[in-house]
């Protein structure tokens, strides 16, 4: 490794608007793989394909958390517009959320939601819940807090201390596509994963959408399993890197919990020779990340069961302790999912299958297509 591995100015690449993916394929699992199986050699394949591009005994681990509908419209009393995107819950019914425009938010100030009416009407709103119903008034919440870390608000909810926002959320929020997808027609559920089953996230596990129930199907008869951790994708996924020295950037936060059962099949995949293959750079995240909070004395198995928060940043240099390989989408360039993909395979790599993958007419981001990273491509193996 050289200084630029550490340089943010070494993980910009140019990417044509058109190759950024608006709407999923149908169905999930015609996506393209980019297949990366040696240090030097790559494949082009059919996201289909996976069983036969894995072993009898592989261990796929998937992120199943689920995308809240963490965008609310509202306005301040007789004011202007307002907008949030729910990030994290700090305390019950306080929640950190991004809000536009920010400088108009003071501390104290009020916002107004109104819910989602889903039928023509010129009156009220006529389809709301038994839950909406049992509030006196709108929902409202209140400025309390200002976050210097994300630049966001807490917010505090004007809901009973017995009740919960998540309910409410079907009625005023909306699923928050990321900004560079502006022009979808893809349905909420598109942007979820099929076994998507622990609310919590804002924004979707991305590697997990070319799964379908059909291929799991087919998995499961090849002799690969599967297993599931959360990790509730968050600010700290997404925000963005600002600083040259990549290694003094700070990572925020994001929720994680690796079961018992997780860990113990984890365990037995490697006693029998079986390679951990992590879906996801969330995935990826929640296991190193477990691993390292747990600071497993060394020659004891790396992982144990964990529940909490990961600040955990990967870069070039990293010495990985769980994962073997992985499934990924193409991410944006200057972003931390791309320097994580870089400590698996070395910076110049990654950018030299993107470029391909851009020649190759692959579609990127979020509802784009997806690389498989064979463990025989990881020039730096489990560490110490």
């Amino acid at each position: 490794m050289t200084e630029i591995d550490w340089s943010l100015d070494g993980y910009d690449y140019e990417l044509p608007p058109d190759r950024i993916a608006q709407n999923p394929v149908v169905p999930r699992d015609s996506s393209r793989l980019l297949v990366v199986d040696s240090p030097s050699s790559q494949q082009h394949r059919i996201f289909r394909d996976l069983p036969d591009l894995l072993n009898p005994g592989d261990l796929l681990v998937l992120n199943n958390t689920r995308v809240i509908p963490a965008r609310l419209y509202g306005h301040k009393p007789n004011g202007p517009a307002v907008e949030i995107l729910l990030m994290e819950e700090r305390q019950h019914n306080c929640w950190l959320a991004l809000v536009k425009p920010g400088k108009r938010l003071k501390l104290g100030a009020k916002i107004e939601f109104d819910p989602i009416c889903n039928e023509e009407s010129a009156g009220p709103c006529c389809c709301l819940s038994q839950a909406t119903a049992t509030l006196s008034d709108r929902l409202t919440a209140t400025v309390i807090e200002r976050d210097d870390a994300t630049g966001g608000r807490l917010l505090e909810f004007n809901l009973p201390t017995e009740m919960s926002l998540i309910p409410f959320l079907d009625e005023y929020g909306h699923v928050p596509l990321p900004p560079y997808i502006d022009n979808s027609q893809a349905a909420p559920e598109q942007y979820q994963t099929v076994y998507a089953d622990r609310l919590g996230a804002i924004a979707a596990p991305t590697a997990g959408l070319h799964f379908t129930k059909e291929l799991f199907s087919r998995l499961e008869q090849r002799g690969i399993e599967t297993t599931f951790v959360t990790l509730h994708v968050g600010v700290g996924t997404f925000r963005p890197v600002e600083v040259e020295d990549v290694t003094t950037h700070k990572m925020h936060g994001e929720w994680v919990e690796v079961s018992p059962a997780t860990v113990e099949k984890i365990r037995e995949t490697k006693a029998r020779g079986g390679r951990i293959i992590a879906v996801g750079t969330t995935a990826v995240r929640a296991l190193e990340g477990a691993a390292a909070a747990t600071e497993t004395p060394i020659g004891d198995f790396p992982l144990q069961p964990f529940s909490g928060q990961t600040n955990l940043f990967i870069y070039p240099g990293y010495k990985w302790r769980v994962v073997d390989g992985m499934i990924t989408n193409f991410h944006l360039p200057r972003s931390t999912l791309l320097m994580m993909l870089s400590a698996m395979i070395g910076r110049s790599r990654v950018l030299d299958l993107y470029l391909e993958a851009i020649a190759q007419q692959y579609r990127f981001y979020s509802f784009g297509d997806a690389m498989l990273i064979l463990p025989e491509a990881v020039f730096d193996q489990i560490g110490d």
